[in-house]
């Protein structure tokens, strides 16, 4: 059944939620929705304790690996990572205490799908796919469309998110995590019809990000996926400064499903 799933976003070196259309390279122009006093270890522990499976580190540039090592470091096993993981480092993240690596942007060079890359990807892992999630993080493109973006969300790929691209990759990898960057932070709703297409699409687990706010999010991603997709809710949570929901009425949640 539909699961909430916790996040812990790193840019710079400090737990962040960001509005994630704006992520580029020009920091004058970030819209940041919060910078939290903790450490990264702390949320770590507050899953950890919570008992909330599946939590994803992301890495939103460059200057983010001491911090995620020491998320990783405060919950040996109980963590995901990405942002910057490649054929030559992945395995290095799991022997740090990943539980799964996390890949995007290593798999479109200039833009372009390369099997090539994912192959090695999963070299690097001892050809464990059950190591691997694919992240297919995209933005819209038209009504009923939808194209992954790299780099931070910045540059739109080759490929499609459709039934093609999810039955080419899914062999290939243990889940998914899908931001929908156009919603990603704006705490809007979520992408009611990509969560319907991912449920319909997806014979592994799935996680969708982007634009969850409350419990009520929660129940629509459920009945909208017959509870094959899980959420992940980020600034809208008290733990990040959000009115929203707190992470109490989220485990909640896990717990009563």
């Amino acid at each position: 059944m539909t699961q909430f799933r916790p996040c812990i976003d790193l840019h710079a070196g400090q737990v962040k939620q960001i509005v994630g259309g704006t992520l580029d390279s020009k920091t004058s122009e970030l819209q940041t929705n919060f910078v939290s006093p903790h450490p990264p270890a702390h949320f770590s522990q507050l899953y950890r304790d919570s008992r909330l499976t599946g939590a994803h580190i992301i890495m939103l540039g460059p200057g983010n690996t001491e911090a995620a090592r020491e998320a990783l470091a405060a919950w040996p096993g109980g963590l995901q990572v990405g942002g910057g993981i490649n054929d030559k480092n992945a395995q290095e993240w799991i022997d740090a205490g990943a539980e799964k690596v996390i890949i995007t942007s290593f798999l479109f060079p200039n833009g372009t799908f390369s099997q090539a890359r994912l192959d090695a990807v999963l070299a690097n892992l001892g050809g464990d796919s059950s190591k691997l999630v694919i992240d297919l993080s995209c933005r819209r493109r038209g009504d009923e469309t939808w194209f992954v973006a790299m780099d931070k969300w910045q540059t739109i790929t080759d490929m499609e998110v459709s039934q093609e691209s999810i039955s080419r990759l899914q062999p290939y990898c243990s889940e998914f995590l899908i931001h929908a960057a156009d919603n990603e932070g704006l705490q809007r709703g979520v992408d009611e019809l990509l969560i319907q297409k991912l449920a319909e699409w997806c014979s592994i687990p799935v996680t969708y990000a982007g634009g969850g706010r409350n419990i009520a999010d929660l129940e629509t991603v459920k009945r909208l996926s017959g509870g094959k997709v899980d959420l992940t809710i980020g600034s809208a949570l008290d733990c990040f400064g959000g009115s929203g929901v707190t992470l109490a009425e989220c485990v909640e949640w896990n717990q009563t499903q």
